[in-house]
């Protein structure tokens, strides 16, 4: 079975890469996804509980990656990147640090994209109803960046 270090990452990193895509859009619960971003504890722990179970999705998912391609990884360094993908999919997820992150780069607008019109943004009928939006491709993009770097980590 694979033992070099090329092998290792593509496979560590395919197992992230499904993890995060379950783990975001099944795992999550709509509670979850609907208060994460809120200011306060009941956001914070919102998005404590999704970045827990969205942890625990990738750590199952590189465990049988391990046991089924006997892959003999560290656990130090798979605890490593979990830790980096768990703290910055946490920030991220608050939606305030990526909605600032947005502005610093220049793409505030695109964050935007999309996004409810704030005369609707309150009531039962958004207008937009959609993932098409600027903050989510960010959303999306940058937490595979960070799951590029947890399997670096992991290799």
């Amino acid at each position: 079975m694979p033992t070099d270090k090329a092998a290792v990452f593509a496979a560590a990193l395919l197992a992230l890469l499904f993890a995060h895509t379950f783990a975001d859009h099944w795992i999550q619960t709509d509670h979850q996804a609907n208060t994460k971003g809120r200011p306060g504890w009941v956001g914070r722990l919102a998005c404590a509980r999704h970045v827990a179970t969205y942890t625990v999705t990738a750590a199952a998912a590189l465990l049988a990656v391990e046991l089924r391609l006997d892959l003999d990884l560290h656990p130090g360094r798979v605890a490593a990147g979990l830790a980096v993908s768990a703290v910055t999919h946490y920030l991220l997820d608050r939606r305030a640090p990526l909605a600032w992150l947005a502005a610093l780069s220049g793409h505030a607008a695109f964050f935007r994209l999309g996004a409810p019109r704030p005369q609707y943004a309150d009531t039962d009928r958004p207008d937009n109803p959609s993932l098409g939006t600027g903050s989510y491709a960010l959303d999306q993009s940058a937490h595979w960046l960070f799951l590029f770097v947890a399997a670096l980590i992991i290799v």
